[in-house]
C-alpha cells in the first residue's frame, strides 16, 4: 500500500462517545458495544476499547481483506490463552508457526482424516451407551458435561491412540477450569499465570506422563496417536513445544466443539421441527440425512461460532474500507456480528438450518460465514470438528428426545460463546428408536 494512497484515505469513522459512555456506565458485555458500532458506525467502526486505537470488522469483503489477503500485515499480537497454551500453534507467530503449521495441517485435512474415522466413531458410540444408561435410569443429565466428555474423548484418542479413561479426564479438567477462570484472570501475564499456578502445574504433569507414554508406551487399539509424529527426533520439537501443542489442540479440539453442541441442543428445544425434519431428510447414513444433519451444525456455527471474535495487529498503515488505517491499531473481526448482519443474513436471529441447504438463502461472499476463521489462520481442525460433531449427532438425534430443565437464556463471553448455565436435561427413548 503506497504512502500517497493511505494518506489520501479519511480516518476511521468511530462511535459516538456518548454511545460509550452509556455502555460503560451500566456494564454492558463488550458485544454490546461493537454491536452498537456495527449498527451505527458501518462494517469498519472505531470503537473505545483499551489503550491503542480499535478498530471493528464486521464486513465481508472486509473481513477478507484482513484475514485472507493481508495476514502479513493483519497479524496476531499476542494470544490471550499464552499462559495455558505457550507457544502452540495456535499462539506462535512467524517462522516457527509456519513450521508447526506444516506439519500439523496434513494431519487434519485430506486424507490424513482418514486416520481419525475409527477414533470418532469409538467416542460417538461411547457417548451413546452413556446416555442409553442415563434415559434408563431417569437421570438429569448435564448436556454441557456430556459434550464436554465426548469432545475430550475424541481429541483424546487422536493424540495418544487411547480412549479417555475416568482419571484423565478428572485431571483434564484442570484444562477447563483455566479456559473459564481466563475473563477474570489479571492483565499481567505473570500474575495470571500465579494465580492458576496449581492448574497449569497438574496440565503439565498430564503432558509430561502423555508424551512419556507416546514415546514408549503400547500404542492404542487404532495405532499411535498425533503425540508419536511430534516425538520424533525428525521433527526437532522440544519437549516444552510438544506439550505445548498438546496442551492447544486438547483446547481447541474439545472446547469449541462441546460448546456447539450444547448450543444446539438449547436451540432444538427451542425449534423441535428442526430436528425433525433432518432426521426426515433421508434414511441413517445417507448423504441426504448427513447434509441435514450437518445443516444444524453450520446454523449452530452461524449464532455461536466457535471463535466469536478474532483480535489482529497492524503492523504496518493500510486502507481498509476506504478508511486510512494507522501502524499500531488493534484490529477486531466479528465473526458473531458478521454473521447476524441483516444486511446479508435475511432474519439473522431467527435458527434456520434452510439457509444450508436451499441454495440462495446464505450469502455468496466467503467473508460472511467464518466460524472457523479465514485464510491462513483458519482452524487447522475444522474437518474434524465437522466430523465428529456429525458422528455423534447421527447417533444421538434419532435414539433421544431431550428435556430441558430451566434451560438458561443468555451467553457468556469468553474465548467461546457459552450458555451462561448449566444445559439439564432428561433423556426420553425417541418414537420408533
Amino acid at each position: 500500500m503506497s504512502t500517497e494512497a493511505v494518506t489520501a484515505a479519511p480516518p476511521v469513522p468511530r462511535l459516538d462517545p456518548a454511545v460509550a459512555a452509556a455502555w460503560r456506565a451500566r456494564g454492558g458485555e463488550l458485544v454490546e458495544l461493537l454491536a452498537a458500532a456495527r449498527d451505527e458506525v458501518g462494517p469498519v467502526a472505531g470503537v473505545p476499547v483499551g489503550d491503542r486505537p480499535t478498530v471493528l470488522v464486521t464486513g465481508p469483503a472486509e473481513v477478507q481483506h484482513v484475514l485472507a489477503h493481508h495476514p502479513e500485515r493483519y497479524v496476531k499480537r499476542s494470544h490471550r490463552a499464552r499462559m495455558l497454551i505457550g507457544d502452540g500453534v495456535l499462539a506462535a507467530t512467524g517462522e516457527a508457526w509456519k513450521r508447526q503449521r506444516k506439519l500439523l495441517q496434513g494431519q487434519f485435512t485430506g486424507t490424513g482424516m482418514r486416520r481419525y474415522e475409527r477414533r470418532i466413531a469409538a467416542a460417538a458410540r461411547t457417548a451413546a451407551g452413556r446416555w442409553a444408561r442415563s434415559a434408563a435410569e431417569g437421570a438429569v443429565v448435564d448436556l454441557g458435561d456430556e459434550m464436554r466428555r465426548y469432545a475430550l474423548d475424541t481429541i483424546w484418542r487422536a493424540l495418544t491412540g487411547h480412549p479417555l479413561d475416568d482419571a484423565t479426564d478428572r485431571e483434564l479438567g484442570a484444562v477447563a477450569t483455566v479456559v473459564a477462570r481466563m475473563p477474570e484472570l489479571p492483565a499481567d501475564a505473570s500474575d495470571a499465570a500465579a494465580a492458576v499456578a496449581g492448574e497449569l502445574a497438574r496440565i503439565d504433569l498430564i503432558a509430561e506422563r502423555a508424551i512419556e507414554a507416546a514415546r514408549s508406551g503400547p500404542a492404542g487399539p487404532d495405532g499411535p496417536g498425533l503425540l508419536a509424529l511430534l516425538t520424533e527426533e525428525g521433527h526437532g520439537y522440544p519437549d516444552r513445544l510438544i506439550r505445548d501443542e498438546l496442551v492447544t489442540l486438547l483446547v481447541a479440539g474439545h472446547e469449541t466443539t462441546a460448546t456447539t453442541l450444547t448450543w444446539l441442543y438449547l436451540l432444538l428445544d427451542r425449534h423441535p421441527g428442526a430436528r425433525q425434519a433432518a432426521l426426515a431428510a433421508g434414511v441413517e447414513g445417507s448423504p441426504q440425512r448427513r447434509e441435514a444433519v450437518l445443516a444444524l451444525v453450520h446454523e449452530t456455527l452461524r449464532l455461536y461460532p466457535s471463535a466469536w471474535l478474532l483480535p489482529r495487529h497492524a503492523l504496518e498503515p493500510d486502507v481498509l474500507g476506504g478508511h486510512r488505517i494507522e501502524a499500531g491499531t488493534d484490529v477486531l473481526v466479528c465473526p458473531y456480528l458478521t454473521h447476524r448482519d441483516p444486511s446479508r443474513w435475511l432474519d439473522p436471529e431467527r435458527f434456520d438450518p434452510a439457509r444450508f441447504t436451499t441454495p440462495g438463502r446464505r450469502p455468496a461472499e466467503l467473508g460472511a460465514y467464518l466460524p472457523f476463521g479465514l485464510g491462513a489462520r483458519a482452524c487447522l481442525g475444522t474437518q474434524f470438528a465437522l466430523r465428529e460433531t456429525a458422528a455423534l449427532l447421527e447417533l444421538l438425534l434419532p435414539a433421544w428426545t431431550t428435556t430441558l430443565h430451566d434451560p438458561p437464556s443468555g451467553a457468556s463471553y469468553s474465548i467461546t460463546v457459552r450458555p451462561d448455565g448449566p444445559v439439564l436435561a432428561t433423556l426420553t427413548p425417541a418414537a420408533g428408536a
